[in-house]
């Protein structure tokens, strides 16, 4: 199982955002169970609170067979057309993610864009 639980965690993606604009984001650490975990990143314009896009990525990893938990919120402001992203703020139900977190691996998905974080903002 081991192994298994390996590969679905290898399968998720580090980072999932909306390709325009600025919304909320979730840090949620994913991990096989029992076993080792990482770090991914959710942000959606769809969603009113920064629980409903973790209830969402919880439900998705759960079919995996992953287990998560969320470290904290904030927002994006994802601008494409000038290639850059500022992440800032927090989550009132979980508190502030690491945004240095946030921004290596959005650099690494980004590697072209400008990414700022500012823990001060809402």
């Amino acid at each position: 199982a081991g192994a298994m639980a390996a590969t679905a965690l290898s399968r998720v993606p580090d980072v999932e955002i909306d390709g325009d604009g600025v919304f909320k984001y979730v840090l949620v650490r994913v991990r096989a169970a029992g076993g080792p975990g990482k770090d991914v990143v959710r942000g959606h314009g769809w969603a009113e609170y920064h629980a409903d896009i973790y209830e969402q990525t919880a439900q998705d990893l759960a079919q995996q067979g992953l287990e998560c938990e969320c470290l904290g919120g904030g927002r994006l402001s994802h601008r494409p057309d000038e290639r850059r992203i500022h992440v800032y703020g927090y989550s009132v139900g979980f508190g502030r993610a690491d945004h240095s977190v946030t921004t290596e691996k959005l650099k690494a998905k980004y590697p072209d864009y400008e990414i700022t974080w500012a823990d001060e903002g809402y």
